[in-house]
């Protein structure tokens, strides 16, 4: 109940809370106008408010008295707003130089370090020309501090306006949904529906750049840790050759993004197109094998990629691959050659750091490694984790004219993990789980949100670790990859997507009830509430028709593998 009153004049004033401190504003204020007076005291540019632990944007208007704290660009939830932003922004200026069909099948495909693939599949020369007008256009829009109108839609009449949009991504997506209303923006005449939060106007996107890219554009924007500054595009071509070879095979299957994937599920045919996935998969894997064997002097297969990118399942399978061309490969763990605990770096909480380098002996790996290429027979630890030290049971390797060493560990792609290895000897695998499908054109599915619902329904079956655990520390594991993994990505000599496209639609059904059970005063809610309203865009699969070799069966349970 409010304890709002009225003022002389009649207008109601309502109570804010911000930083320990009470002032009043009349009705009709907006968030926008409350945070005015603190923006200089946040690094980051506020982009939205919680209000008794409820996000809003700052558009809305104060409807009772409330404790109001701050999101900025610094936060999650702050980047991705800027980044949806300023993603509209981009397809209205798409929208005013090229015309509203060319604007809706424009689709924003993945991203690049900080740039932001947006394919216009042929319809707009990738020119610096081209750039440069989008852009042009856009900083007029921001110059004139355009608002971004948001009205909720009953879904019939949303469904309505979409089909006479063009927008069939969205009609196809909007028919598998339950929700009564649909929440859909407008700018300047541009209509478009967004999965997220929007900042007030263009005036807020103050950092960005355009340039032409492939067949499309790269939308460059600050990264979450800078926010004010726009990094010139650094390219990986392998990475992308690596996502648009998978976005190019969802298309020729049919699903390119989740309403297509529904569509498919509720036709009965997703079975058949599991199996064909698997099959795609497998083919690649063995596709690696045989360039690793047409080497002919391999016997370092070094394996590395970000948390829950399927590495250990990827190995066994390659190792299987690598059997039918007559080699015998051997499993390795680089945390095999984890220092002991007491040696381990600190982070700057002062808590463990196993992901730098330095919490591996690189010397112990280095020298094991030389003498088995010698030929010698060498023992190889095995690291207690209970007890934090190596041991030695008895694991002795010597290898063969056949054997391979399958070497897997986040710092596999790294020359200074192997720097006494000739680099004939190694063979160096990059894997990541690249989502491949789209919520629809505009709204891309970023890899790591599936990265990290992967996590959490292994983390909670194999470690007993609750959701709202797995979420507290993935900014942590985040930092881990950016610094540890990511800058040696393009130094591999194969690099594997691990997505499938259908999994998403199977780990929903376990990483709802994980995400339900997070309190709505914990500060992971906030990401537990975005995640399952991302699922729900989802229609269940059940787990029962996956391969028992499957990928997603290390997550999920049920692999014939050890993982």
């Amino acid at each position: 109940m409010t304890t709002a009153k009225k003022r002389k004049g009649g207008r109601r004033m309502f109570n804010i809370t911000i930083n320990g401190e009470q002032k009043q504003y009349p009705q009709g204020t907006t968030y926008e106008t409350i945070v005015e007076p603190y923006r200089e005291q946040y690094d980051g540019m506020i982009a939205l408010v919680s209000a008794n632990g409820k996000i809003r944007e700052l558009f809305k208007k104060v409807t009772k008295d409330c404790t109001v704290d701050f999101f900025t660009l610094k936060d999650d939830v702050g980047h991705k707003t800027y980044v949806r932003t300023a993603t509209m922004l981009f397809l209205k200026g798409v929208f005013d130089l090229f015309g509203e069909e060319i604007a809706q099948k424009c689709k924003v495909e993945f991203t690049i370090g900080n740039g932001y693939y947006i394919c216009s599949k042929g319809m707009i020369e990738a020119t610096e020309d081209n750039a440069a007008k989008i852009k042009a256009r856009m900083l007029e829009l921001v110059e004139l501090k355009t608002p971004f109108m948001k009205r909720s839609y009953p879904l019939d009449d949303a469904m309505e306006l979409f089909k006479e949009h063009g927008m069939k991504d969205k009609e196809k997506l909007f028919r598998y949904r339950r929700s009564s209303f649909v929440n859909i923006y407008e700018i300047d005449g541009y209509y478009d529906y967004y999965y997220g939060y929007m900042l007030p106007n263009a005036g807020y996107v103050k950092w960005f750049d355009v340039i032409p890219y492939d067949e499309g554009f790269m939308l460059l924007l600050p990264s979450k840790k800078n926010p004010g500054v726009v990094v010139p595009f650094t390219e990986r071509k392998m990475l992308f050759e690596t996502l648009k070879e998978s976005d190019e095979w969802g298309r020729k299957v049919g699903i390119e993004t989740v309403g297509d994937l529904n569509e498919q599920i509720c036709s009965g045919s997703l079975s058949e197109m599991i199996l064909v996935q698997e099959a795609e998969q497998e083919r690649k894997i063995g596709e690696i094998a045989k360039d690793i064997v047409k080497r002919g002097n391999v016997k370092f297969i070094m394996i590395a990629g970000p948390s829950s990118s399927g590495k250990t399942s990827f190995s066994h399978r390659l190792s299987i691959q690598l059997r039918t061309l007559g080699k015998t490969p051997h499993p390795i763990a680089l945390d095999d050659y984890f220092v002991d605990r007491e040696k381990t770096p600190l982070d700057e909480n002062g808590k463990y750091n196993f992901e730098c380098l330095e919490a591996i002996d690189v010397k112990q790996f280095n020298d094991d490694m030389v003498r088995l290429l010698n030929g010698e027979r060498v023992e190889l630890p095995t690291f207690n984790f209970k007890i934090g030290k190596r041991e030695y049971r008895g694991n002795y390797k010597q290898l063969g004219p056949d054997d391979i060493l399958v070497i897997e560990g986040i710092h596999g792609l790294n020359d200074k993990m192997s720097y006494a290895l000739p680099s004939e000897s190694k063979f160096k695998i990059y894997i990541s789980a690249l989502t491949n499908i789209n919520v629809d054109e505009h709204n891309r599915i970023p890899t790591t949100d599936g990265r990290l619902l992967r996590r959490m329904i292994r983390d909670a079956r194999t470690r007993g670790t609750d959701a709202r655990r797995t979420i507290e520390m993935w900014p942590s594991v985040r930092r881990g990859e950016e610094e540890n993994i990511f800058p040696f990505q393009e130094q591999a000599d194969a690099m594997f997507n691990s997505v499938l496209i259908y999994e998403l639609a199977v780990i929903k059904q376990f990483a709802e009830p994980l995400l339900f059970q997070i309190p709505k005063d914990a500060p992971e809610y906030y990401e537990a509430k975005r995640l399952l309203k991302f699922l729900d865009y989802f229609l269940n699969v059940t787990s029962e028709s996956l391969p028992n070799n499957s990928i997603c069966r290390e997550f999920v349970g049920g692999s014939c593998f050890n993982v």
